[in-house]
């Protein structure tokens, strides 16, 4: 995308500068006001004109993206926060006390230790008796 930005802009460069060219002789008379009259080149007039317009724009656009960035950073930082304070106001329901790899709250015993609960892994060596 960084490309295609680029080569816009370089476009509207050589845009520019073509047109500058080819109307740099005739003088243009601007009348500010009554008293005050502004003798310029035609380039001069169509670059100030669009910076006129561009820039306003310009600034009102980065404004509202440095403004969307925050408010969605206080956004993530406000689900993180809360889904941290739901994590620990919910431990209770994973917690497993007797560590048989079960969660409590679905363990049919909580209370039975690892290695009275039928679904222990096998110790082949418990089973030869050694």
């Amino acid at each position: 995308m960084q490309v295609l930005k680029t080569i816009l802009w370089a476009l509207l460069l050589v845009v520019l500068v073509a047109f500058s060219v080819a109307n740099w002789e005739p003088q243009v008379t601007v009348q500010i006001w009554e008293g005050i009259v502004l003798d310029t080149k035609i380039p001069a007039l169509v670059i100030v004109s669009f910076l006129i317009g561009f820039v306003p724009m310009w600034l009102f656009h980065r404004g509202e993206k440095w403004r969307l960035k925050r408010r969605i950073a206080a956004l993530e930082n406000a689900q993180k926060a809360n889904s941290l304070n739901y994590a620990k106001a919910n431990t209770e329901r994973i917690r497993d006390r007797d560590g048989d790899g079960i969660p409590d709250s679905v363990d049919p015993d909580p209370d039975t230790p690892a290695e009275d609960s039928p679904l222990s892994p096998t110790n082949p060596q418990k089973e030869a008796g050694t």
